[in-house]
């Protein structure tokens, strides 16, 4: 092939790249960071707290855990690299390619993080005799870390894709699915490690379970907001001008007073409710303002229909 036809192609590629870089916006870049955090402290919650006490809580880093014993010289994370390869070419071939393609990164990217700090941090032994409480650690940080990588988009793939292959040919429920699969991984700890793990390990994926869903719902909570103001034009402009969000107004009449006043009801985040408060206290002292919690919300600027 001759230079001509060489550079052309080197400036198509090229010009691809810098487009997608040019495209990159500070959402994409925050997302990246909390995706690679959240795999970070999951990573960092299996080397040093669940690895050492031989607690398979489920998910592929438990099956790892459960396979290593066969094979000791391997890293655990190396092991995992290739589990999470196979699983990725069963969801491609079962469940297609959107499903694999979503969950590559996170679930590389966490078994990457767990071979490297095994190396870096290479622990024989707990870190303390307090095995209950190193129990709570090995499933609070992992647990905290995937909710981030949940809550960003993001997946680390693993036995979420056994469970929607088990889901696609059984029926069951995702979620029943991932924790059978769950359970069998940490029931497979006491075939290896013995009664003792096995009953640590059933009550780390109870704990797990509890905690991915309370997490998730916290991440997800967004105010809505009503407001009841003689200042209502105001408080309409500082919402769509400042805050960037849509309001919705409809008239009513107060029981006591029989005044006829707009009433605002809005959707913030926690962030833009707490600004939106002290900006009516400082224009309007008297207007009345309720607050309650969503945790889910489909629409514009928002989410998105399944």
């Amino acid at each position: 092939m001759s230079v001509q036809c060489i550079i052309p192609k080197i400036k198509a590629v090229g010009d691809c790249i810098l487009f997608k870089l040019q495209n990159i916006t500070r959402k994409h870049i925050l997302s990246f960071l909390g995706v690679n955090f959240g795999c970070f402290l999951f990573a960092f919650g299996v080397v040093v707290f669940r690895n050492p006490n031989d607690f398979a809580t489920g998910g592929m880093s438990g099956l790892s855990l459960l396979i290593n014993t066969f094979f000791p010289r391997m890293h655990m994370g190396a092991i995992m690299m290739l589990l999470n390869g196979l699983v990725l070419l069963l969801g491609y071939v079962v469940l297609g390619k959107k499903s694999a393609t979503s969950s590559a990164y996170g679930t590389f990217a966490l078994a990457g993080m767990i071979w490297l700090l095994e190396i870096l941090i290479p622990l024989d032994a707990p870190l303390t005799d307090q095995k209950f409480m190193e129990l709570i650690y090995s499933v609070f940080i992992p647990g905290f870390g995937m909710a981030l990588v949940f809550h960003f988009g993001a997946t680390t793939g693993g036995t979420d894709i056994v469970a929607q292959v088990v889901s696609k040919f059984t029926k069951w429920k995702i979620a029943t699915s991932l924790l059978v699969v769950d359970f069998a991984i940490a029931l497979g700890a006491g075939l290896i490690f013995g009664v003792e793990a096995m009953l640590y390990s059933v009550l780390g994926v109870c704990i797990r379970t509890f905690l991915m869903d309370s997490v998730m719902e916290s991440l997800k909570i967004h105010k809505i907001v009503v407001v009841v103001s003689d200042k209502s034009q105001i408080i309409q402009d500082f919402i769509t001008n400042e805050l960037k969000r849509g309001a919705t107004i409809h008239q009513a009449h107060g029981v006591y007073t029989r005044k006829e006043k707009d009433v605002i009801t809005t959707v913030l985040t926690r962030r833009q409710a707490l600004k939106l408060q002290q900006f009516i206290k400082d224009k309007d002292p008297q207007a009345f303002i309720t607050f309650s919690n969503c945790t889910e919300i489909i629409g514009l600027g928002f989410g998105k229909f399944e």
